[in-house]
C-alpha cells in the first residue's frame, strides 16, 4: 500500500470496522508501513571476525555493537518492515555458528516498532528511511539504548497536558540532534516484551558523553521525573559492524 493509504485490503478494511491501525502524519498521510527494530545482547564471545563475517554474509539489515560493560559481549541490532524475519532470517542467522557458541542475555532484549504521532513532514521518511540512517551511519558509532514505561497517571491526563509535557521533552531531543550531540530512534513497544515497556529509545552520536549528557538532561523533564514507572536495563555499546547504508 502507499503512503497515503489507497487501494483495498487493509484500508478498506478498517473503514468497514472503524478500526484504524495506520499511521498518520501532517497533511493527512497515512501509511500502513513501519519498521520493526530488535536488539539482541550476548556475552562470550572470543572473537568479533567471525561475527562480522557471517552478518556480511547473511545480508540481512543490522549493526553489530561491542558491549562496553562486558568485554566478552556484543549486541546484534537487527531490523526490517515484515516482522516475520525476526523469526524466519534472523532466527536463522542468530541459531547457527558463530551466534549459536554465545551466551544470550535475555533481559537485554528489546524490541519495538517505528511510529508517527501525527505531525511528521514525510511521514514515510520518518517511519522508514530515518531510522536506517541513524543506526547506519559510521559517523556515529555509540549508542544507548533503552527501553522505559510511563506510570498510569499519564494516560490520565488531559491531551493538551500530555501535548505540553511530551513538547518539552521532544525539544530537549531536537537541541541536542541539531547539534550533532545525539540523535534518537522512537519505537513503541506496547505488548511486544515480556515486561510490557511502552516505548525503546535509541540514542547515537559520535561520542558516548553526549549521549549520557541526555539521558542526565531529560531526568528534569516532567515526563521522567513525575510520569515514569521504570527506565532501563540500559545497553551501552559501539560499533563493530554496520550494513551498507542503501544508496
Amino acid at each position: 500500500m502507499s503512503a497515503h493509504g489507497h487501494g483495498q485490503g487493509p484500508a478498506a478494511n478498517q473503514m468497514e470496522t472503524g478500526v484504524d491501525v495506520r499511521e498518520r502524519g501532517a497533511n493527512q498521510q497515512l501509511s500502513d508501513r513501519r519498521l520493526f527494530m530488535q536488539l539482541q545482547v550476548f556475552t562470550g564471545a572470543d572473537a568479533d571476525k567471525p561475527l562480522v563475517a557471517a552478518l556480511e554474509s547473511s545480508r540481512i539489515d543490522a549493526v553489530l555493537y561491542a558491549d562496553v560493560n562486558d568485554p566478552r559481549g556484543v549486541a546484534v541490532l537487527a531490523f526490517a518492515e515484515d516482522p516475520s524475519f525476526l523469526a524466519t532470517g534472523l532466527r536463522i542467522v542468530l541459531g547457527a555458528e558463530p551466534f549459536a557458541a554465545l551466551t544470550r542475555r535475555p533481559e537485554f532484549t528489546m524490541l519495538g516498532r517505528t511510529y508517527a504521532s501525527g505531525f511528521e513532514a514525510d511521514l514515510a521518511d520518518w517511519l522508514l528511511e530515518r531510522p536506517r540512517r541513524t543506526v547506519l551511519n559510521p559517523a556515529w558509532p555509540w549508542a544507548i539504548w533503552y527501553p522505559l514505561r510511563r506510570a498510569g497517571a499519564f494516560a490520565r491526563l488531559a491531551p493538551a497536558e500530555q501535548g505540553a509535557i511530551l513538547r518539552e521533552h521532544g525539544t530537549l531531543g531536537r537541541a541536542y540532534g541539531d547539534a550533532d550531540h545525539a540523535h534518537d530512534i522512537r519505537l513503541a513497544c506496547h505488548g511486544l516484551d515480556t515486561h510490557d515497556n511502552d516505548f525503546v529509545i535509541g540514542l547515537v552520536g559520535r561520542e558516548l558523553h553526549p549521549l549520557s549528557h541526555l539521558v542526565q538532561a531529560m531526568r528534569k523533564t516532567t515526563q521522567t521525573s513525575e510520569y515514569l514507572q521504570s527506565l532501563g536495563p540500559f545497553f551501552i555499546g559501539r560499533v563493530l559492524w554496520q550494513a551498507p547504508a542503501k544508496a
